[in-house]
């Protein structure tokens, strides 16, 4: 498994607060909608990263991770695994302390390299139903 309870439970509740959502835009179908707005019910500031860099949930949105001029905690990616280990790799470079790949989101290569780097990371989970669990 990719992500031991430990590990979800110490990104959820000691990583920091700024979440950069990667492929969250104001398309209210996507997964990555519902999930930011579970994270700002739970305190996480949210920031959209999406090529249109579009305003979601009231936080302004950017093209990148590097784009984003304020540091970053965790990288919750809702991008497709073919995409996935890019970001990953940029939220190392951009000095981000954890990263998150959505259930679908699956790169085993990019764990490794995310976790040799020194960052917490989960892959194939999600912050909207692990977050309950906390208790």
């Amino acid at each position: 498994m990719y992500g031991d309870p430990a590990t979800v439970r110490k990104i959820l509740t000691e990583a920091g607060d700024t979440w950069a959502v990667v492929g969250l835009s104001s398309n209210q179908q996507r997964a990555a909608y519902g999930v930011a707005r579970v994270l700002q019910r739970h305190g996480k500031r949210i920031v959209p990263v999406h090529p249109s860099a579009e305003s979601v949930h009231g936080e302004q949105g950017y093209p990148t991770l590097s784009a984003v001029p304020f540091a970053i905690d965790v990288v919750d990616v809702f991008v497709n695994s073919d995409l996935a280990g890019a970001v990953a790799d940029e939220a190392v470079a951009i000095g981000a302390k954890a990263v998150w790949f959505q259930l679908g989101v699956i790169d085993p290569a990019a764990y490794e390299r995310t976790r040799a780097a020194g960052l917490d990371m989960v892959m194939d989970r999600c912050p909207a139903i692990e977050i309950p669990r906390l208790g």
